[in-house]
């Protein structure tokens, strides 16, 4: 489908966000204007221990008045590349670092007005160390049971989009990986 942009102008721009006003002609030659707030993108990241926890953080969110439940994430500066975002956020957010990190998938998590794009990764071979918030960021970090994350999803109690998506994606890529390992090789037989 191929609609065409006539012009596009930056209302509003602040630290990495721009909030665009684009002129459209669509496939129908109606012409109308759209809205649409330019992002960089982000990481998130499924941190597991050793224990079988994951590493989740309760972050006060000011738009929501409120804390909710959350995997570490971030934005990604100008030039970063995602997997990079993705260790300094760690670190950053809960103070873990992780020796192995496997991508889960990029989703999108409002493409009705936002370009931005999560990139998700599941991250293992944890250690321990020091956060380093930024000023603004009110969190705490909790390592919870596998299985009692996933009910918090199912339950309702974690609401955040990149947090369910990556759960649920590092969920079925651990499932993937333990029946792997639990089948038994196929070997030749030896009367052929």
């Amino acid at each position: 489908m191929f609609v065409a942009v006539n012009r596009s102008s930056t209302v509003f721009q602040t630290g990495l966000f721009q909030l665009m006003t684009d002129n459209i002609t669509l496939p129908s030659g109606e012409t109308t204007d759209v809205h649409v707030l330019r992002h960089p993108g982000a990481a998130a990241i499924v941190p597991i221990s050793d224990k079988n926890r994951v590493v989740l953080i309760r972050q006060y969110r000011h738009a929501f008045a409120d804390v909710i439940w959350e995997i570490p994430a971030g934005t990604r500066t100008s030039d970063e590349e995602p997997l990079s975002c993705a260790r300094r956020e760690l670190r950053e957010e809960t103070g873990y670092s992780a020796q192995a990190w496997e991508s889960l998938g990029m989703m999108t998590p409002v493409p009705g007005y936002s370009d931005e794009r999560i990139h998700l990764f599941l991250a293992t071979d944890l250690t321990a160390g020091h956060q380093n918030l930024d000023r603004d960021e009110l969190l705490e970090v909790c390592e919870i049971d596998w299985n009692k994350a996933m009910e918090m999803v199912y339950n309702g109690i974690i609401q955040d989009g990149k947090t369910i998506a990556g759960l649920l994606l590092a969920d079925a890529r651990l499932r993937m990986q333990a029946e792997w390992k639990s089948t038994k090789p196929i070997r030749p037989s030896a009367n052929k």
